[in-house]
């Protein structure tokens, strides 16, 4: 008799506007970073990605998404920075409740795969 092993289901999230990506969890997590940081370069930083590569993936979610979900403050006395708009914090809320919805649905599901 063989061994019950226990199966383990993975899968990802992608949220598209039409036929682009808008969302994933990386991005999720860049704009997370970007609320905590108050800047791209340093979520960029934490992320050990390039500054370009994280630029290009907000003006990708900003273009695409109804409304932006970054904007960049200009200068002044305090200095310019990045702040994630209501919007943007509404797309990690959604975004995290539809993977927290997936992922129960998936392991109530797999319980029933027997290999």
């Amino acid at each position: 008799m063989a061994k019950q092993r226990k199966l383990n289901v993975m899968f990802r999230v992608w949220l598209f506007a039409g036929e682009e990506k808008l969302l994933g969890k990386g991005r999720v997590e860049l704009l997370e970073r970007i609320k905590k940081t108050g800047s791209i370069t340093n979520a960029a930083k934490e992320m050990k990605m390039s500054y370009r590569q994280a630029w290009q993936m907000v003006e990708e979610m900003n273009e695409r998404a109804e409304t932006p979900l970054v904007e960049k403050r200009l200068g002044g006395k305090s200095g310019g920075g990045t702040i994630v708009t209501e919007a943007g914090e509404n797309a990690i809320i959604e975004f995290h409740k539809l993977v927290d919805s997936v992922s129960e649905f998936i392991n109530e599901q797999s319980k029933n795969i027997n290999l």
